[in-house]
């Protein structure tokens, strides 16, 4: 098992980018509008079904995260993922958010892996790398690493590997000790 992304299930990842594999300037900024543009459309329609949680905002919902689960598949296949160098830090983080919220543990796991060579190669930031690295464990059933997965109900963290160890590696990739995260959730 692999220490820092929790899993040993084999992927095909595209190969690493390259500067014949990367898109021209014009075309990496569209790709970020885009990507930007898809995430704000999610969070309006999470808006929208939270204030009325009625099965038409559940199902456009459904379906713009289906759309946009395809439409960041494309891109990684084309270009590997869509780091913070290539579309700017705002269109990176869209492209997190996206595939947070994309029902494909298989995709969701190879972007993981996608966005740790990126995270070494610092051209995406560690907290990208929390949070997808975090969710894939969850998802696996397995003890995640930096508490950024929270049970909606108790406001606990899931499960958490080496629990001495949690905040500094939460300060190592710039997240507040975990009871200030904590104590911010249930105040609100």
């Amino acid at each position: 098992m692999n220490e820092t992304t929790g899993t040993t299930r084999a992927k095909t990842a595209p190969p690493p980018p390259t500067a014949a594999t990367r898109p021209l300037p014009a075309l990496a900024a569209a790709l970020g509008r885009e990507l930007t543009r898809r995430a704000d459309d999610e969070r309006r329609l999470m808006r929208q079904e939270r204030t009325d949680p009625a099965p038409h905002h559940r199902h456009r919902l459904a379906e713009c995260r289906a759309d946009n689960a395809a439409a960041l598949e494309a891109v990684v296949r084309r270009h590997s993922w869509p780091d913070a160098e290539l579309v700017g830090l705002p269109a990176a983080t869209a492209a997190l958010m996206i595939l947070l919220h994309t029902p494909d543990l298989d995709f969701q796991l190879l972007c993981r892996d996608l966005i740790a060579q990126a995270t070494a190669d610092g051209r995406c930031p560690a907290l990208h790398h929390a949070y997808i690295a975090d969710h894939c464990a969850v998802e696996l059933g397995e003890p995640q690493f930096y508490a950024t997965r929270v049970d909606p109900v108790t406001l606990c963290p899931y499960p958490v590997r080496c629990p001495s160890t949690l905040d500094e590696r939460r300060r190592d990739v710039g997240l507040a000790p975990l009871d200030e995260q904590l104590h911010s959730l249930r105040r609100l």
